[in-house]
């Protein structure tokens, strides 16, 4: 049970952004950005996710972004999208394409995107943070709701 929370908030976070059915053509185009990827790239990507996301109104009150360092952010992501689907991996998106649609490279791109967190999340600060909501979890509630029938 221990480990639970931290694996949950994991896969919620791998989700992102959207849900899709990966195809075969989708799942090789998947497994070639992940291995043409450095634990750089990933990391830029996992920066420029966040950066996104701390535009949200709900939640940019949390992060004070400026202007250079988004305009980096974005300029990376671009250079890296770039590479990897006109260089890097461009046989395999072009079939994905094809055969999938933009379903398959949406597919693709989470299998990518899971990377860049699981990237972050090996981080101890980044585990310990996230691990630190559990001492707040009723544990005896959830334990008695997943044994209840």
């Amino acid at each position: 049970m221990q480990r639970l929370f931290p694996t949950l908030l994991m896969a919620l976070a791998a989700a992102l952004p959207l849900s899709a059915q990966a195809g075969p053509k989708a799942q090789a185009l998947g497994a070639c950005l992940a291995d043409s990827t450095t634990g750089k790239d990933r990391k830029d990507l996992a920066r420029w996710i966040f950066i996104a996301m701390a535009t949200h109104p709900e939640i940019k009150d949390l992060s004070r972004v400026d202007q250079p360092a988004r305009d980096g952010a974005d300029e990376a992501a671009a250079k890296l999208f770039t590479a990897l689907l006109a260089e890097r991996c461009q046989v395999q998106a072009r079939e994905a394409v094809q055969a999938e649609g933009q379903a398959g490279m949406v597919a693709a791109f989470q299998t990518l995107g899971a990377l860049a967190m699981q990237e972050l999340m090996s981080n101890p600060e980044v585990a310990a943070a996230v691990g630190g909501f559990e001492r707040r979890v009723d544990r005896a509630k959830v334990d008695a709701a997943l044994a209840a029938k």
